[in-house]
């Protein structure tokens, strides 16, 4: 969303952007089940109806000042899982090896931990670095430019190259974020134990 000033985030549940968050989310299943059934096809219709809904949310959400905190949940979720699911579907077929599923999953099971570790020290969630939207770009354009090749034999060609090219390159991005996050996350945790040792130390004395 943005530079949101937090004053323009609401706590409310039933809008309009959150409904098209839900719609996103009940879609998942649906573009998973037709990709692992070889449909690639309806599996693209189905991201290209997502892709609207998600460009029709984030417009009515600022248009109409329906930010919510909800929303700012569900938008990103709803990304993320669609990128699982995709990834899933074309393991499950072979088009792409395991290790690139490992890989992506593997990073964000690593962000979860240090989520929580902040959590345990009273922080909340790093925000969110430019590396991080570069990489989930890629792989937005990697896994349907890797299903068109799938759908439509003739353009696999170019379409399967080009698919590789951003889902390696995305992958890597996705790992650098990553280690980004990492790293501030030990600065952060560092600073606080030498402030409390140093608030021990005074208190002491």
């Amino acid at each position: 969303m943005g530079s949101t000033r937090a004053s323009d985030v609401s706590s409310r549940v039933l809008t309009v952007p959150n409904l098209l968050s839900f719609l996103r989310l009940l879609l998942v299943p649906v573009f998973l089940s037709l990709i692992i059934q070889g449909n690639d096809a309806l599996a693209l219709l189905v991201l290209v109806i997502s892709s609207v809904t998600d460009f029709l949310d984030g417009l009515i959400a600022r248009t109409f000042r329906q930010i919510s905190r909800l929303g700012q949940l569900l938008d990103p979720a709803a990304d993320r899982l669609f990128i699982f699911a995709a990834l899933i579907g074309l393991a499950v077929r072979e088009v792409i090896p395991w290790w690139l599923l490992v890989i992506i999953v593997g990073r964000d099971v690593m962000l979860l931990g240090i989520g929580i570790v902040l959590a345990n020290f009273g922080f909340g969630p790093l925000p969110v670095h430019h590396l991080g939207k570069v990489a989930t770009l890629c792989l937005f354009y990697a896994l349907p430019i890797l299903m068109l090749g799938q759908a439509f034999p003739d353009v696999a060609w170019i379409a399967d190259p080009l698919g590789w090219a951003f889902a390696i390159w995305g992958a890597f991005l996705y790992w650098w974020a990553g280690a980004v996050y990492l790293i501030e996350a030990v600065r952060v945790v560092r600073m606080t134990r030498v402030e409390d040792r140093a608030k021990s130390d005074t208190l002491g004395g």
